[in-house]
């Protein structure tokens, strides 16, 4: 965008009106991308108060109805509508639930993850950690969803179960398939169970919108409607990112943790392989959650040919010549 190349010192009442609904970097690239989500995905938008999120969000509304805001500047304004984004869902503006924030990724997943892939041996501690991730992957997947229209609580109940489930029967499955094989092939367990889980938690958790479709916009931000196409692939691209947002932290561990339990100082302590592996998740989580979350466009667009006919023809209909529709696709 060309407002990133301002100065950052500049105050707003004295530079060209931005578009702060779009992100300060070029999303149609992935280097774009990638500087966008390293910004949403700090972990530090966590320790935000909640007066200073809401001045945030009273920043940038005001901001976007045209409104002055003295004295702000450029830098600032740019750092208020990212606050602001951590924090509030961009279909709804509701406040998003703190665990379920994309900047609580990384310290939640690599605590969840590093457990996962420590007590992975015993059928006891392979059921409460992998409830444990669903139920957070849960929380995660609501709160990310695409669309305006909530979920009822009997969808949000199957939901949970059938992906909690699914990740259980998974997990306790392989585990009992690679007994005969070397360890090194129990470690990958957890990542398997983690990729099948994603595959049926989000769908499920986002099921209304596969029943309903989400909202599809012009490049003027005019909506047209509510397409099940859409929605279908926002979700394959999420689905997509989140296994290989958990790749990185779910591959290399094992490997390094393989060696270094060889080692004299984890036979000696060996009470810190847990914290050891959860800090290498960490590690791998710093980059992968971002440059993942970064593989697509947070503002898919779809050919018009793709939508569903009656939207085709509301398009029609409308007299404008529209041949990509635009939505947000969740995370």
């Amino acid at each position: 965008m060309a407002a990133a190349d301002m100065s950052g010192d500049a105050l707003v009442s004295s530079v060209a009106r931005m578009d702060i609904h779009e992100p300060k970097w070029d999303q149609a690239t992935f280097t774009g991308r990638a500087k966008h989500f390293f910004t949403v995905t700090n972990p530090m938008n966590l320790l935000c108060t909640s007066a200073q999120l809401e001045e945030s969000k009273r920043i940038v509304i005001k901001y976007r109805k045209g409104e002055d805001v003295p004295g702000l500047t450029v830098n600032e304004l740019w750092r208020q509508k990212y606050i602001y984004d951590s924090a509030y869902h961009p279909d709804t503006s509701e406040k998003m639930v703190l665990i379920g924030r994309m900047s609580a990724q990384v310290p939640m997943n690599m605590t969840i993850t590093g457990c996962m892939m420590t007590f992975y041996k015993t059928v006891p501690t392979v059921i409460l950690w992998q409830w444990i991730n669903q139920s957070f992957n849960a929380v995660v997947n609501y709160t990310n969803r695409s669309g305006d229209k909530p979920i009822t609580v009997p969808q949000l109940a199957a939901a949970y179960v059938s992906a909690t489930t699914g990740a259980l029967i998974t997990a306790l499955g392989l585990n009992s398939l690679v007994k005969t094989l070397p360890p090194l092939v129990g470690r990958y367990v957890p990542f398997a169970a983690v990729a099948a889980a994603n595959c049926v938690n989000i769908p499920m958790m986002r099921q209304r919108e596969l029943q309903y479709g989400i909202p599809v916009y012009d490049d003027n931000g005019n909506r047209l409607g509510e397409s099940k196409a859409a929605a279908k692939k926002a979700i394959f691209q999420v689905v997509v990112s989140r296994i290989c947002m958990a790749m990185p932290g779910m591959a290399l561990p094992p490997l390094l943790m393989h060696k270094l339990e060889k080692g004299a100082f984890l036979k000696k302590y060996p009470m810190m392989n847990a914290p050891i592996q959860v800090l290498i998740v960490g590690a791998c989580l710093v980059f992968a959650t971002p440059l993942c979350c970064a593989l697509f466009p947070q503002k898919s667009s779809l050919a018009v040919s793709h939508l569903e006919p009656d939207i085709q023809e509301t398009i029609r209909q409308s007299g404008h010549d529209i041949q990509t529709v635009y939505f947000n696709k969740g995370l």
